[in-house]
This record gives structure tokens, sequence and C-alpha cells, in this order.
């Protein structure tokens, strides 16, 4: 061995040798491209909170003028008479009826849309081949792309003509509950509203819950069967509790499609005057259909009434959406934990 060599220490025991760094591949200083993709994803998220800023703060604005000039409680009120035509050019206006109405129809709609939109879901994923339920899942997402008016049109010529004896039969069980007796008419009511509804929310419930449904652990579902249980055991066990919270969160976004919707239900609904308590005859309106069928009619306090109103709705819809972030994040910290 040569003199000039170095010698070759050893580690000391307890002790391994330091790990070799690798160059990364990896650049650590961002390039051009990156910088102008974050840039611009950036300004589209702000250009969003922009916007969102923009639209409450015109509502807000038009609001605080128009209450300002009501004679009455505008969040408790029934009369709706911004103009003053019945009294004597006085401004009188509340929302307490058309919020009233904007929620029996959409809870109406959910009640009744949400169950079967639920068991389309469970029918696509779970009892037909791939393939059918492919075609399936297809002719359910059509349903979302059919306009509201054609669904309005649907209700005020083909089912409103149907539901004189549904209502009828409703009324003959449950007639002893107030809100289900009727003067002896039935149609265009509120009722009839909510069947629409239930239609047009059943594709985003059923479209969400099939997503959620096909996500389900195949290990949760191949225990499930190892433990001798049923076809419907199985879904019971494993895919419902699996998808409990996301379906829950599909559930609140149609309520909150219900509470928007305008010109089906302003086609459906026979409007009247105050508050309409009982759902099966006709009469009702609701905050979107109120503001669909007056702004053009109203002068300058009515169409700040009208946005009075709709800066409610805007606020009902944020917290329905809220809710339904709600929903999920606690589902997420649970699965979690």
């Amino acid at each position: 061995m040569s003199s000039d060599t170095p010698p070759v220490l050893a580690e000391p025991e307890g002790q391994a040798p330091e790990p070799v760094r690798a160059r990364s591949a990896l650049t650590e200083k961002a390039g051009l491209g990156d910088r102008a993709f974050a840039g611009s994803a950036r300004a589209a998220a702000v250009f969003i909170l922009v916007i969102m800023a923009a639209i409450a703060g015109f509502l807000i604005y038009q609001a605080v003028n128009a209450i300002s000039q009501d004679k009455v409680n505008f969040l408790t009120s029934f009369a709706w008479d911004p103009d003053g035509n019945n009294t004597n050019g006085v401004p009188t206006f509340g929302i307490a009826a058309i919020a009233w109405g904007t929620l029996v129809t959409s809870v109406v709609g959910v009640l009744l849309g949400a169950p079967v939109a639920i068991g389309v879901a469970l029918f696509i994923t779970q009892y037909v081949p791939r393939k059918l339920g492919s075609f399936f899942g297809y002719i359910v997402d059509l349903l979302a792309a059919v306009p509201s008016v054609v669904y309005g049109l649907w209700g005020l010529l083909v089912l409103d003509r149907h539901m004189s004896g549904v209502s009828k039969l409703i009324e003959d069980v449950l007639g002893w509950i107030p809100m289900f007796k009727t003067n002896g008419t039935y149609g265009s009511s509120m009722f009839t509203a909510g069947v629409v509804l239930a239609i047009m929310i059943l594709p985003i419930v059923a479209a969400i819950s099939r997503e959620i449904y096909k996500q389900t652990p195949r290990e949760q579902i191949e225990a499930a069967y190892a433990l001798g249980a049923t076809k419907w055991e199985m879904i019971r066990l494993a895919v419902l509790p699996y998808g409990r919270s996301g379906v829950t969160s599909a559930v609140i976004l149609g309520f909150g499609r219900a509470l928007g919707e305008t010109i089906a239900v302003a086609m459906v609904l026979t409007t009247v005057p105050g508050l309409v308590t009982r759902i099966l005859q006709p009469g009702g309106n609701t905050i979107a259909a109120n503001i669909a069928v007056q702004f053009g009619e109203a002068f300058t306090t009515g169409r700040q009434a009208l946005i009075a109103s709709g800066l409610v709705l805007f606020l009902m819809t944020l917290i329905v959406n809220y809710v339904a972030r709600l929903v999920i994040r606690r589902s997420t910290n649970k699965a979690g934990a």
C-alpha cells in the first residue's frame, strides 16, 4: 500500500453511515410556466371572490334603500305592496309569505325527489350490469339538461290536470292535518310545484349519490358477502353507511337548487297574495317566482324590494351550501379519526 493513500476511517459503532443525497430531478426554482400558471390560478380565485362580493354589495345596497322606506317589518310581514297601490302610496312589503312558499315547495320537492334519486343511484350501481348502468346513468343525467321552462310547461299542461285526484286522496287520508285540508279546489298548488321540483332535482341528487356509491371499498362489500349477507343486507351494512354523508350533502345541494328555481314554479303556481298554509289548494308564491313575475312591471321602490327579497334568497342558498360542506367536512374528519 502506498504511503500517500489516506487511511480509511471506520464508522463509530452504533451510527449508520450518512446517506448520500442525490440531486433532485426537479428544479427548486419555479420556471416561467409554473409562475404563469400559479398566477392565473390565483387571479381566477380572486376574480370569483370579487364577483361574489360585487353581487352581495349590489344586493345589500338596493335592499337597504328599499327596507328604509318600508313601513312594516320586512322579515315578518305578509303584505307585498312596495309601490303602495293599496295603501295610498305607502310602501308595505315583507317576505314572510313568499319565504314560506319557497321553503314549502322546496321541502316537498326534496321529500319526494330525494328517495327516488337515491333508489335510482342504488339500482344503477348495485343491481344492473356496468354497461347497462352507464346507459341508465346517461338517461338520468339528460334530465338535468332539460330547460326549466320545459318542466314548467309539462307541469302546467300535463301534471296539473292529474294532480286533482292525488290531492283529493291525500286530503282524504291526511285531511285532519290543517296543512292538507282544502276548500274543495285542487291544482296549481304548492304541492304540484313541489312535484315539479322533485323531478328537477332528481338528476343532481342521483348523479352525486351514484358516484359516491361507486366508491364503496370492494373489501367491505366482499366482507359482507363472506359473512353470508344477502344483496340487500350488503347494501344496508356496507354501501349505505359508506355513502351516508355524501348522499346527505347531495340532498342538501338538491334543496339549494329547489330554493332558487324560478320559471317552472312561476308557471305552475297560481299566485295568491298573502300567506297560503294549505299546500293542496291553488295559491302560493316563492321568492324567485315573485321576482320573475313582478320585476318587469315594478317601479323603483318595487324593484328595490324585489332585489331585497333576492338578497334573502342569496343568503339562504349560501347557508344551504355551507351546511352541505360542513356535513362533508365532519364526515371526512370522522373517517380519518
